[in-house]
């Protein structure tokens, strides 16, 4: 999912638009899960190092199954941060020259509802 920051960042209110619409706390600290695939492994390792490198926790590459039958690699950077778009739009503008530098692609972030 290749988009600029401007969308990433409408993208980001709506997210952030959705939650609170639906409860949950405004004031809670949340774990953020942003999300980056690629098919080549050895790309996607790099750019998790690099992620790791700049202070980010990541988690282990898992193998997905698109749609289509096809698979791909994926990896999760995590933040903890309140429900903020200029906080998270800082980690997203800080992430995407790491990975783009290795050719992979960043697809969003997510969280769960918080009481």
């Amino acid at each position: 999912m290749s988009m600029n920051l401007q969308e990433w960042r409408e993208e980001t209110l709506a997210i952030i638009d959705e939650l609170l619409a639906d409860g949950s706390n405004p004031d809670a600290e949340y774990e953020i899960e942003h999300h980056f695939a690629c098919q080549d492994f050895a790309r996607l390792e790099k750019a998790a190092v690099d992620l790791f490198k700049a202070g980010y926790e990541v988690t282990d590459a898992e193998e997905m199954e698109l749609d289509d039958g096809a698979t791909i690699l994926c990896f999760d950077a995590i933040t903890q941060h309140p429900l903020k778009a200029d906080a998270i739009m800082a980690d997203v503008e800080a992430m995407l020259p790491i990975i783009a530098k290795h050719g992979v692609e960043y697809d969003g972030w997510g969280t769960y509802f918080q009481e």
